[in-house]
């Protein structure tokens, strides 16, 4: 039976059994989409990364939630590049091939993993503040409260997110989200998930406090989100949340209600770069199952 390894690194965070998941497939380039689908479903974290070679830059990445595909996973790229600094990978920049192109990756010298995420695009959505409530199951009013200047709009620097404001910490706790209402309203608005934040955050440290909720990519809350918290970082950005002293580092804490605390930095300036460090907590081998295409009769 042909086995493949597999390991998985626990992103934003340095301590085992905290911070987001990833699964992580090192050599992946004799593993059919279908296979790769299946491994992911049996890992059954959010997003597994089947790292592969690449002709247009050092690596190539393909993700997998346990039921599809994604085009870029920010804690599963941090994850990827956390173990190949474990495996010897020099501290430096390398490139990286995704779904939606070719990325830099930087890795201190410390084992911080920095990505370079795509461009950000943004975009305010029509869509009313008491669907978006009813779907989070958060107070209508808390949400309009937080609304004065930064309006439901979504953002994407690789996947699109539905960026929602709210008002204290206390709301997002409570927070009792209707997945199928959710996914109604990322299908409405044409995002991946929700990100509902706040400034109202746990640590003195942080810039503020989300939670991220995406039903219909088979992750219902996912602990620290690195698509999307790129992706807020731009939104605060363009709705000049920061007045004009942008910090030099934003830092966004999430998971804590999933009991999986953990933080994501970022840094806006001539791009989008997400970073943190990964720890490895699962190092062993899985059975591949057999290719579908191989099960195919030809008449």
């Amino acid at each position: 039976m042909e086995t493949t390894r597999v390991v998985q690194v626990d992103a934003f965070t340095d301590e085992p059994l905290t911070g987001n998941p990833a699964g992580v497939v090192p050599d992946a380039d004799r593993l059919s989409a279908a296979q790769m689908q299946a491994i992911a479903a049996e890992l059954a974290v959010s997003e597994t990364a089947f790292l592969r070679s690449s002709e247009r830059a050092d690596h190539r990445i393909r993700y997998f939630t346990p039921t599809q595909e994604v085009d870029l996973c920010g804690h599963a790229t941090i994850g990827t590049f956390a173990h190949l600094r474990d495996e010897g990978l020099e501290p430096g920049t390398t490139t990286l091939e995704t779904n939606v192109g070719v990325l830099e990756i930087e890795v201190d010298p410390d084992g911080t993993v920095w990505m370079t995420q795509d461009e950000p695009t943004i975009r305010e959505v029509d869509i009313g503040y008491d669907r978006v409530a009813d779907a989070l199951g958060v107070d209508q009013a808390a949400l309009e409260g937080a609304s004065a200047d930064l309006p439901l709009a979504v953002a994407s620097t690789g996947l699109p997110f539905l960026i929602v404001p709210i008002t204290y910490l206390s709301d997002v706790g409570s927070a009792e989200p209707d997945m199928a209402a959710i996914e109604a309203v990322t299908d409405a608005v044409d995002a991946t998930g929700i990100y509902l934040f706040t400034f109202d955050a746990l640590e003195r440290a942080s810039t503020l406090h989300g939670r991220m909720f995406a039903p219909g990519a088979g992750v219902s809350e996912d602990p620290v989100t690195g698509t999307a918290s790129g992706a807020a970082s731009a939104y605060l950005d363009r709705f000049g949340a920061f007045d004009d002293d942008l910090p030099e580092e934003l830092r966004l804490e999430q998971g804590h209600y999933v009991d999986r605390p953990g933080t994501v930095r970022v840094r806006l300036g001539d791009g989008v770069q997400v970073g943190g460090r990964g720890v490895t907590v699962l190092d062993g081998s899985l059975a591949v199952p057999d290719d579908e295409e191989d099960d195919i009769l030809e008449a």
